[in-house]
């Protein structure tokens, strides 16, 4: 089983969109994909119930910040959307769960300035430093044309971590997630250039690394 932890201790970070959206490659690609969710908002919970069921399916399973079960077996990958304010024990136990580990951050000061305490932390976790756990980060919601994405550069600059992709500020991403969809649902023709933005993320996601057992 291979699993994913989507997390960022800033909120509004674009943990629930990239998530989804992660679960639904998986999903269109015949996976036995489960997205849980661990934030008590249950963003991603609630998406499922939008979801139309003539789509691939996305499973999901009792979790929640007080009960952090394994996944049923027979499950082939697992995407866990995390709440704001992720870190310690909690950290400790999602990680237990997770092969590996995806940061996405937004082009602001609070934001780079939350997730360097974050990064920090989480490569000094147990299961990062020993290998069991690989990390990479993605930026969200990214201008290019804008000082910000340049800060934003210079600032996984300074971590020896894979940098996947900057994601463009789009509606597509916003009229998929209202309609229980993700770019992998919609017509190529309206999602082609975001899903070439995404074949870094599918390329790492897809490559070797390490496995979590039922």
């Amino acid at each position: 089983m291979k699993a994913f932890l989507v997390a960022n201790p800033k909120g509004g970070s674009g943990k629930s969109t990239l998530a989804t959206n992660l679960a639904g490659y998986f999903a269109q690609r015949g996976r036995d994909v489960m997205l849980g969710d661990i934030d008590r908002q249950q963003s991603s919970r609630e998406w499922l119930k939008l979801r139309p069921f003539e789509l691939p399916t996305i499973d999901t399973w009792d979790i929640g910040p007080d009960s952090i079960l394994r996944p049923p077996k027979g499950t082939s990958h697992v995407v866990l959307d995390t709440p704001a304010g992720l870190h310690g024990k909690m950290l400790d136990k999602v990680l237990k769960l997770s092969s590996r580990v995806i940061v996405p951050v937004q082009p602001s000061l609070f934001d780079m300035l939350a997730t360097r305490q974050f990064l920090e932390a989480l490569l000094e976790e147990k299961a990062v430093r020993k290998g069991r756990a690989d990390v990479a980060v993605i930026g969200m919601r990214v201008d290019a044309r804008t000082r910000a994405a340049g800060e934003l550069e210079r600032f996984f600059a300074t971590f020896d971590l894979p940098v996947l992709a900057y994601l463009r500020d789009t509606q597509v991403y916003v009229q998929a997630t209202a309609a229980g969809m993700t770019l992998f649902d919609l017509p190529p023709s309206r999602a082609e250039r975001d899903i070439e933005q995404w074949q870094a993320i599918i390329d790492w996601v897809e490559g070797g690394g390490p496995l979590v057992g039922d």
